[in-house]
């Protein structure tokens, strides 16, 4: 038999909730702005190679960070469970 969850309990879920969904919006703003410079310099004729070479580095960053971020996630919420 399982124990209701507390008002303590409901909180930390909550804001484990809040948590990943900044996590993803800050990760997907990055990226969107890093491709916005990209597209930008395109337009102006400019040479795009310093916002290349910084996406090359920047979005997979950002992309295991989010991923990481995932897995920690999920791990809390199985709650030590079996899968």
């Amino acid at each position: 038999m399982e124990r209701p969850d507390s008002d303590f309990n409901r909180l930390v879920r909550t804001l484990q909730w809040v948590w990943l969904g900044a996590a993803i919006l800050l990760v997907g703003g990055i990226i969107s702005w890093i491709i916005h410079l990209i597209r930008t310099a395109w337009e102006l004729g400019d040479v795009p190679s310093a916002s290349i070479g910084v996406s090359l580095v920047a979005i997979p960053i950002f992309l295991v960070l989010v991923s990481v971020v995932l897995y920690v996630f999920w791990g809390l919420r199985s709650d030590g469970r079996e899968r």
